[in-house]
């Protein structure tokens, strides 16, 4: 196997620079505060927080606006074209046609509200202690429709799907517009939190619960590996499944919840009380310290692309190269010679040794993987990409380097 030789002046800078791939906190002019919810409109990142209402970022969390709705406390956002959901501790839904400049109180005003959902101009609400309610004309009016006496943590809509999150009730569904709702058989568990990818549902609730999985719709469900968390929050982007849990940061997942990583690196052991994926970059709202950000393809992105067992290690040229703005790397990885996989990170290095971005940081079974690499963010230039790999059965690690090219 081929290594590249790179000077000693620069395998020192790769082996001993700080590491620039990580979580940053992104909470200028909003502070250490707690953000239990995030959502999107366009360009718009609306985070909803304690005692502080709603912020307004248009430069993908850089800085942060307060806006008119400055004093509630904000447990649940909601987006439906111009018009943004914010439902608040004891004080009902607002809303706002204007990005935020102004809200108005509607008329469910007098309630707690923990969850919000959008299916076109229907909007639902689930709130403490009254099940949910149902609004046709984006919250002029609503009706109570069902789960009287329940608490509503969350909400979530796949086509024709309503799922529910209760507390100590499980999940319910709803495939009516909310008249009338069926139990699942996740049906003894507070849920905090719920996401869908296609027919796949994700639920996040308390300690020794943390993921669920239904597969089907909700008929059954079957606990993920990450089941001794709370999860408050959960994202999807393709196959990849973000949870956001209590005193341990996010969790993620490359293959619909099979497997799990902690991914915390810049972040800590924080509480993350909300996920939202936005123009390439994953938020993170949490307890006390406001927004942390992170570039999507510094954690996504790693695909299996071959069911053949490779014979040897191999890094192949990246491609295309030169490139503008995103690559593809290859790599191949054949089986050790203990139980289990092996330990695999593909670092980006720029010509100085600095470490710019990590693309895989995980245990992986044999076989041939693919990556991307999305340098929209990073300047003109080289770069490099490094392949390393540990296994407790081996003496020493296996490593390899290649050069790549960024021309815009």
């Amino acid at each position: 196997m081929k290594h590249l030789i790179i000077p000693g002046v620069l395998l020192l800078l790769f082996t001993t620079s700080n590491l620039t791939s990580q979580w940053v906190q992104m909470s200028n002019g909003m502070g250490n505060i707690s953000v239990p919810s995030l959502a999107y409109s366009g360009s718009n990142l609306f985070a909803g927080t304690y005692n502080y209402g709603v912020y307004l970022s248009t430069n993908n969390g850089t800085s942060w606006i307060q806006s008119s709705l400055n004093f509630h406390w904000i447990t649940s956002l909601a987006v439906n074209g111009n018009n943004v959901f914010a439902g608040t501790h004891d004080s009902g839904v607002y809303l706002s046609t204007n990005n935020g400049t102004s809200w108005t109180q509607t008329s469910l005003n007098n309630r707690t509200v923990y969850s919000l959902a959008v299916n076109g101009n229907n909007v639902f609400a689930g709130i403490l202690g009254y099940g949910v309610y149902f609004s046709t004309n984006n919250g002029t009016t609503w009706t109570q429709v069902g789960l009287n006496y329940r608490n509503i943590y969350a909400l979530t809509i796949n086509e024709n799907y309503i799922f529910a999150g209760t507390g100590s009730y499980g999940v319910y569904l709803s495939t009516n517009n909310g008249t009338s709702w069926t139990q699942t058989s996740l049906n003894n568990e507070t849920v905090w939190s719920l996401a869908v990818n296609g027919n796949i549902v994700f639920a996040g609730g308390l300690q020794y619960f943390g993921v669920y999985l239904s597969t089907n719709n909700g008929t059954s469900w079957t606990q993920t590996s990450l089941n001794n968390r709370v999860v408050y929050s959960l994202a999807v982007s393709g196959n990849n499944v973000f949870a956001g849990t209590s005193s341990n940061g996010v969790y993620l997942s490359n293959a619909n919840g099979t497997n799990w990583t902690q991914r915390n690196e810049g972040l800590g052991n924080l509480t993350v009380l909300a996920l939202c994926i936005l123009n390439n970059y994953i938020f993170a709202g949490t307890s006390n310290y406001g927004v942390y950000r992170r570039p999507l393809s510094e954690l996504v992105g790693i695909q299996p692309i071959s069911s053949e067992i490779p014979l040897g290690f191999s890094l192949s040229q990246n491609y295309p190269n030169p490139f503008n703005p995103s690559t593809k790397i290859r790599f191949d990885i054949p089986p050790s010679e203990g139980a289990g996989g092996r330990t695999v990170r593909i670092i980006v290095y720029d010509v100085l040794g600095r470490e710019v971005s990590t693309l895989v940081n995980e245990q992986l079974s044999p076989g041939t993987y693919e990556v991307d690499w999305d340098a929209e963010n990073y300047t003109s230039g080289v770069y490099f990409y490094q392949l390393t790999v540990n296994s407790g059965q081996l003496t020493k690690r296996i490593v390899d380097t290649k050069k790549m090219i960024v021309v815009k």
